[in-house]
């Protein structure tokens, strides 16, 4: 007979995760996410394996919800602790670390946006009640942006999307629909070029895209006048 489950039980977070508490991995989980091929517990009645957890049929629906949010904090905190990672490792073994991130299982964008984002974020200043993708929606802003619009969605309970979408119904209205549209580029380069233009990037701290709209944004600052009215 199935137990009865309480219906006020408030399962998840509105952002996905609960704030961080600052304590250490159980040691099962830390060995879980190395790879250990061993079962590991996590508490609360689970067990997880490297592609599967097991629940017992009889899992209270706290329990459940309480596994739920340590899931996702872990897995929100593991975005940050790969950018931290990648980060030192460009610091400290920049002649290595490439060879390192071809060694993951993420693709090279996604670990260098893990990166970028890291960079522009010290931990003091990231919010442990919003998730990782919240910082990288604000990411490529000045910083008194980020704290504003973190700010907002910190007190607000935004999710990403919404997030997305305030910051975007804030610049509507100064655009015009010619200056709203977005324009896609495509670049044919060779290795050798791709291959400098990101290692120049990775020197300043950019994503490549960036740095790419950064250089052309300060060729056209230097144009002299004068050679704009007569183009």
């Amino acid at each position: 007979m199935a137990k009865a489950q309480p219906n006020n039980v408030e399962c998840g977070r509105r952002n996905g995760i609960a704030p961080s508490s600052g304590r250490r991995l159980k040691a099962g989980v830390a060995a879980e996410a190395a790879g250990h091929p061993d079962p590991a517990p996590v508490g609360l009645d689970a067990l997880t394996r490297r592609t599967s957890l097991e629940l017992p049929a009889d899992l209270p629906l706290d329990a459940w919800c309480r596994i739920g949010d340590r899931i996702l904090a872990v897995s929100d905190s593991s975005a940050w602790w790969i950018g931290d990672w990648l980060v030192f490792g460009q610091e400290q073994y920049r002649d290595r670390y490439k060879h390192a991130m071809r060694e993951t299982s993420l693709d090279y964008q996604t670990l260098r946006n893990y990166a970028w984002v890291t960079r522009k974020f010290q931990p003091s200043r990231r919010r442990d009640t919003l998730t990782f993708q919240h910082h990288m929606e604000v990411a490529a802003l000045a910083e008194g942006e980020q704290e504003h619009w973190l700010d907002f969605a910190q007190r607000l309970k935004w999710s990403k999307n919404e997030l997305r979408k305030q910051i975007k119904a804030s610049t509507a209205p100064d655009e015009s629909p010619e200056r709203a549209q977005v324009i896609q580029l495509q670049l044919t380069l060779d290795k050798e070029r791709l291959s400098s233009w990101e290692k120049v990037a990775e020197g300043l701290s950019q994503d490549l895209t960036e740095w790419i709209s950064s250089v052309l944004d300060t060729a056209v600052r230097d144009f002299a006048p004068h050679q704009l009215h007569s183009a």
